[in-house]
């Protein structure tokens, strides 16, 4: 088993640790040992496990934090990594899901996608991509030079809604590129719809090709049978996941999961070293770990929880007025294959009011925030860490929006695009569009231009326009009169949509 060491790469053929020893925490472990034997470094981080640091961070921070803040290297394990704490716990993590090999990113799934990018089509160019990716897709486009092939997601033109592709028109994309090197499909999507996994998997590998899940938003689904079925339980070949976002781990904290022989798992390691800071985190690390003992030990009992709340909130909003919890409506016929509960999408356009302004309304008056809001739903992730407590602020506040919801000033209307006015045409590889000569140009001058930048509403972090794609009038006059009702768009070199940045 190839596995990470702190800043290269280790190999443990060997490892000490088995499927029965999931009570463990190598990394945990190595951190209390750490403190028990009061070593002291002269070395990296210089404020030297929180001496240094500034009484008034101390107030906010807490000195925990900081005296957790050790060096992996030299620190934590010796120079040479010679105790393998991090493989160790790599190789646990892979026992806990089932997987051939797990690893570690204190950089989030936004590396850990990029890694299996490159690992996978790095040397052939090309990919069949759902048009659905987060900008981390889009980046890496922009990184290796790689050809997109993009699969149009199922659209929804009622709600307005993109849902992951369908088996069917992965085969299609396949018959359009049978030389692309493998597929990513992104699953969950940001408000919990959940791709035939199993069937696009058995597509790709009639051709011997690779499927890459972008599972960022379902860490949690290998640890109870309710949930979506795991990437990896449903024959992908990479599997990325966001501890931070579905689980316990701190922010950035992100594992990779690979299995079978189609992804050489020395070049995965390669390309993430490439990618990889060679100062980690202990502390994302650590937690990680953590968070994998807790989920084989107490997770399914924890999530059945989280499971029966969830259930308890989508009914009690159901009941508010104006308020529709999304459910049926994101299932079966050009929808979606499957859908993780845990993610409460709540339509509020009937009070003719924006997600926008929910959203800001609960923020500024509850002191809630939500997952995400747009032009008109708003998303509650409801987790494992939530009680009956969280649930009723939740519940509460709804209801007191609601109430003063109708006061609200009208929203500008937002141009929402047509199905057929959402794909953008292609004309150029992402890398060239963005690293090429550019000149930014009036909106009004914009419409059939190359676009030589990403622009995408952030959450859910899906780009309308990736760099290389012709821009026309509808799409632009979409995120125009979206960020005048609201929408953020925080990657354009103009986030005022005055002026668009394309290809000179």
């Amino acid at each position: 088993m190839i596995t990470w060491g702190w800043g290269t790469r280790a190999v443990m053929t060997n490892s000490p640790e088995s499927h029965s020893d999931q009570d463990r925490t190598p990394l945990l472990d190595a951190v209390a040992d750490y403190h028990r034997r009061r070593r002291y470094g002269f070395t990296p981080p210089g404020h030297r496990q929180g001496r240094g640091v500034d009484p008034r961070v101390i107030d906010v921070l807490g000195r925990d934090a900081f005296r957790n803040d050790l060096l992996a290297g030299s620190g934590v394990d010796d120079r040479r990594s010679s105790n393998g704490f991090l493989a160790r716990a790599e190789h646990l993590m892979a026992a806990a899901v089932g997987a051939d090999a797990a690893f570690f990113s204190t950089c989030g799934s936004s590396l850990s996608v990029k890694a299996a990018m490159m690992a996978v089509a790095g040397h052939d160019g090309g990919l069949l991509l759902s048009r659905d990716s987060h900008k981390s897709v889009v980046a890496g486009l922009i990184f290796s030079g790689l050809q997109p092939h993009w699969v149009n997601p199922q659209w929804d033109a009622r709600h307005h809604i993109s849902h992951p592709p369908s088996p069917e028109q992965v085969d299609e994309a396949w018959q359009r590129h049978p030389d692309a090197a493998g597929a990513l499909i992104v699953s969950p999507s940001p408000y919990g719809t959940c791709a035939d996994i199993a069937g696009i998997a058995e597509v790709c590998h009639r051709r011997g090709k690779p499927l890459i899940i972008d599972e960022a938003w379902g860490a949690h689904l290998p640890f109870h049978e309710d949930l979506p079925t795991w990437a990896m339980d449903a024959g992908a070949d990479v599997c990325v996941v966001s501890v931070h976002k579905m689980g316990a781990g701190f922010e950035q904290g992100s594992v990779f999961h690979v299995q079978g022989d189609l992804v050489h798992r020395d070049r995965l390691s390669a390309c993430a070293d490439l990618l990889m800071t060679t100062s980690p985190n202990v502390l994302v690390y650590s937690a990680l770990d953590g968070w994998r003992r807790q989920m084989v030990q107490h997770g399914h009992d924890l999530l059945g929880s989280a499971l029966g709340l969830a259930r308890q909130v989508r009914g009690a909003i159901d009941e508010i007025e104006g308020a529709t919890v999304l459910e049926e409506q994101l299932l079966g016929a050009q929808a979606s294959h499957d859908l993780d509960r845990l993610q409460v999408l709540i339509d509020v356009s009937e009070t003719g009011t924006s997600g926008y302004q929910a959203g800001d309304w609960l923020r500024a008056q509850r002191g809630l925030d939500v997952g995400m809001s747009d032009h008109g739903r708003i998303l509650a992730t409801v987790s494992f860490a939530d009680d009956e407590e969280t649930a009723e602020r939740l519940v509460t506040a709804l209801h007191d929006w609601a109430t003063v919801s109708q006061s609200f000033e009208k929203p500008p209307q937002i141009r929402l695009l047509a199905p057929q006015e959402i794909e953008l045409e292609s004309v150029a590889l992402p890398r060239d569009a963005f690293f090429g000569a550019t000149e930014n140009v009036a909106a009004d001058s914009a419409a059939g231009r190359i676009a030589a930048e990403q622009i995408t509403p952030y959450p859910p972090g899906i780009p309308v326009v990736v760099p290389g794609e012709r821009l026309t009038q509808p799409v632009i006059d979409y995120l125009r009169s979206g960020l005048a009702a609201g929408m953020v768009v925080p990657d354009p070199a103009d986030t005022t949509l005055e002026t668009f940045r394309v290809v000179a």
